[in-house]
């Protein structure tokens, strides 16, 4: 994570009845962890959140008094309590509830790794995730993130949007070249997402990583809106993107419809 400039909603909103300061600033902090630094110092938090040193320790020793913050010295770090903020959404909505054990089932019969995920802002968040080998160098888990241009189930989120929110996101995107096979140009991009809507699926083939193939599908909800998408991951070594179609994609589409038949009946 590079160092954030100053918390945008902050600056560009003001204290009222619908906005409080002091709680956006809180969650400012709470994002300056992460992989990259995940202890920090009282000077380095300030930094990354655009506050004063100030205003800074107030919201790190409230976190601490709460039980989110530890510190070590002059080195502040997350608890495993931040955990229950994730969670809270997790459990409130009913799909997560039950997906698990079919994404299970899903990922034993093929022995391919599936995870699910959500659109938020340009991002996709793992909400779902079973592996069953590790695919890709980064460590994802529940509330990994991932750039939704770049991978298949991202691309089957975009698809599903208004044409005006998902050109938005697109040209907000930025196209960071990760492999050779990586999509270039946003024109090629909106082709790519136009395919996935016309076909309801779609397929990256080692964009994100090297090696890394993705195949994913819509999951829909009692309106019919396109809520979530389902993937199987595999490396092209073990498995072509061919192959992944030809044999993965039917059973990924039946546990879609599985779970978006769930959904209309629970959700």
């Amino acid at each position: 994570m590079t160092p954030m400039s100053p918390d945008e909603s902050a600056t560009t909103l003001k204290p009222g009845d619908s906005y409080v300061q002091s709680f956006a600033r809180g969650l400012s902090v709470i994002r300056a962890f992460g992989a990259d630094a995940p202890r920090q110092t009282l000077t380095e938090v300030a930094r990354r959140c655009g506050l004063t040193r100030a205003g800074a320790r107030r919201i790190l020793l409230t976190l601490q008094t709460l039980g989110y913050v530890r510190a070590e010295g002059r080195l502040f770090e997350l608890t495993p309590k931040i955990l229950d903020l994730g969670f809270a959404y997790i459990s409130s909505q009913p799909l997560w509830q039950f997906a698990e054990p079919l994404v299970l089932q899903l990922s034993n019969d093929l022995k391919e790794s599936s995870s699910i995920s959500v659109m938020d802002g340009g991002d996709i968040v793992f909400v779902v995730r079973v592996p069953v080998r590790k695919v890709m160098n980064a460590t994802l888990g529940i509330g990994s993130r991932l750039p939704a241009w770049s991978t298949a189930m991202g691309r089957v989120l975009l698809a599903s949007m208004p044409v005006e929110e998902r050109d938005k996101l697109i040209e907000q995107a930025e196209l960071i070249p990760y492999t050779h096979r990586t999509v270039r140009s946003r024109d090629d991009l909106r082709a790519q997402v136009e395919q996935a809507r016309r076909q309801h699926w779609a397929l990256v083939d080692q964009e994100l990583e090297d090696g890394v193939v993705s195949v994913a599908a819509p999951i829909t909800g009692r309106d019919g809106k396109v809520v979530a998408a389902i993937n199987l991951s595999t490396h092209a070594n073990r498995t072509s993107p061919h192959l992944l179609v030809e044999q993965g994609l039917p059973r990924l589409q039946e546990t879609a419809q599985s779970l978006s038949r769930l959904l209309q009946i629970k959700g």
